[in-house]
């Protein structure tokens, strides 16, 4: 399976702009002979969305990217209008012309400068899902630092996580140092569950707002294989061979020996002391 990684810097609200800078890297995606290709986070609409964020909400996905998807799919986030009419912070992914699968944001970050919380529903449900590439899972930034979403989705049995993510700079760092949280998260979980996790985030400047970018790409043997440019766009492939992980689950089998029967017994066992 080739990945197109689209790290693209979206301008705040403007859908239209978005939308057709998305549509020449899915074209060259397509002439590059890749199968899937994926974009950061709210991708469509910008990040920053406070008061403007019904504005750019979207019922249905743009045809022109279902008719796109016949050719190649299609991984990118929007800002979704639920059936009660609540925005939700979505990732979708699209194949042979229909929506085959949507992750609603389910952990929003709601303390300093992220307002998540005010602007969106919160998603219920992580799960993965079968695609004609292989079984996939989806996760949107603030999700992955929750340990328990690349838990659920690997024993749901995704060989393939990809988290789609916007995550500024931070004043007084060194550039190396700007993912370094991610992707000791990402190689970790990496490594635990033997899959594949391809982490696309966003660069530009939005609101004084500067996002770093460095999308990267983890084996399933927690190895970074390949990662992009640091604070400005990047484009670039990534093969994911399910081989590796095979291989990854027969020489680190913790994958294999995990007790979910033990899991679910010690969970409900806090849940009821903790509302009894």
């Amino acid at each position: 399976m080739k990945v197109y990684i689209g790290q693209i810097k979206p301008t705040l609200g403007n859908v239209e702009k978005n939308l057709n800078m998305m549509l020449e890297v899915i074209d060259k995606a397509i002439a590059e002979k890749n199968d899937i290709v994926v974009f950061p986070e709210l991708s469509l609409t910008g990040y920053s969305l406070d008061d403007i964020v019904f504005d750019v909400a979207i019922k249905e996905v743009p045809s022109v990217l279902l008719e796109k998807s016949k050719e190649i799919s299609i991984i990118f986030g929007a800002v979704e209008l639920g059936e009660e009419e609540y925005p939700y912070n979505t990732a979708y992914y699209l194949e042979d012309g229909k929506v085959a699968h949507k992750h609603r944001k389910v952990y929003l970050p709601t303390y300093g400068a992220y307002q998540e919380g005010r602007n969106f529903m919160a998603g219920n449900k992580v799960r993965a899902f079968d695609t004609k590439f292989g079984r996939l899972g989806i996760l949107i930034c603030e999700d992955v630092w929750h340990q328990s979403t690349q838990y659920i989705l690997a024993q749901d049995g995704a060989k393939y996580v990809f988290i789609l993510f916007n995550s500024p700079a931070v004043v007084g760092k060194k550039k190396e140092e700007l993912s370094e949280g991610w992707k000791t998260i990402v190689k970790t979980n990496s490594l635990l569950n033997g899959v594949y996790s391809v982490a696309v985030n966003r660069a530009g400047v939005e609101d004084g707002v500067t996002f770093f970018g460095n999308s990267f790409v983890v084996a399933p043997n927690g190895e970074i294989v390949v990662e992009g440019e640091y604070l400005k766009e990047d484009f670039f492939t990534c093969e994911l061979k399910e081989e590796e992980v095979r291989r990854a689950r027969f020489k680190a089998p913790m994958f294999k020996t995990e007790n979910l029967n033990l899991t679910k017994k010690e969970i409900k066992r806090i849940e009821n002391k903790r509302f009894q």
